[in-house]
């Protein structure tokens, strides 16, 4: 490849690149194709690294690059549709959900954030179900999702069983309530390591959190926080809306 310098823009420099190397995903490179190491870009565009680094985390936020461990950068494939909105006005866990429970724990410290949602008084038990998305045979979202133990006063004696089983047993208490209400807010966040894992992901990359609040007999009874790819998901709202959430 020939060297390519890098003129005088008005805007930073990495944003410059940025386009520049947009434009060369799509003349020079296919999908799932490995990018040539930094050292042979920075020279190739005659920018540093760090001004290079800049420019690839921007366009794998952007989802135009993945980043995977033992591989390196790739082109990434377009972004998949990912339904937010329940098709129904359901809990998690009901049919037809797309989440697979994978374990429950119960513990008194969450994070400040969901203690205020849920209201929960200092020490107070609350179980946690960790349930996983998959599309495509794709890991696209893992998800954390807090319940206060006096919502589920049945779920007490569950250590016994096994982690699936003591997951589905909390959904299935929670689901004996009437539902009357849920929303949600979506923001942009970095992968925290346990995440990053289930992902297929680096720690630290960019990730779409989506947390949903369900509230029974006036209270907030639940809370979800689900960590989306943001490289890969295009987040889609409501049962036939073309609304889409693209990072970047």
């Amino acid at each position: 490849m020939g060297t390519t310098q890098l003129e005088t823009a008005p805007e930073p420099k990495y944003w410059h690149l940025k386009t520049v190397l947009s434009e060369a995903l799509d003349s020079e490179f296919a999908v799932g194709e490995i990018l040539p190491n930094e050292r042979e870009l920075a020279a190739r565009f005659g920018v540093a690294r760090a001004t290079l680094r800049q420019a690839l985390e921007q366009l794998e936020l952007e989802g135009r690059l993945q980043r995977r461990r033992g591989v390196g950068t790739t082109v990434a494939p377009p972004r998949v549709g990912v339904a937010v909105d329940p098709a129904r006005h359901t809990w998690p866990g009901a049919p037809g959900d797309d989440w697979q429970a994978v374990d429950a724990v119960t513990s008194q410290s969450v994070p400040v954030a969901v203690a205020r949602l849920l209201e929960t008084a200092p020490g107070e038990s609350v179980h946690i179900v960790r349930r996983n998305r998959v599309t495509h045979d794709q890991p696209v979202a893992a998800e954390l999702l807090y319940i206060p133990s006096s919502a589920v006063p049945g779920c007490s004696e569950l250590a016994a069983v096994s982690a699936t089983a003591r997951a589905r047993a909390v959904l299935h208490a929670l689901h004996a309530q009437e539902l009357e209400g849920q929303d949600r807010t979506v923001e942009l966040g970095s992968a925290r390591a346990e995440d990053a894992k289930a992902l297929d992901r680096l720690p630290g990359a960019p990730v779409l959190i989506v947390t949903t609040r369900y509230v029974a007999a006036g209270r907030t009874t639940a809370v979800a926080v689900s960590t989306y790819r943001a490289d890969t998901c295009r987040l889609t709202f409501g049962e036939s809306e073309a609304v889409s959430l693209l990072a970047g």
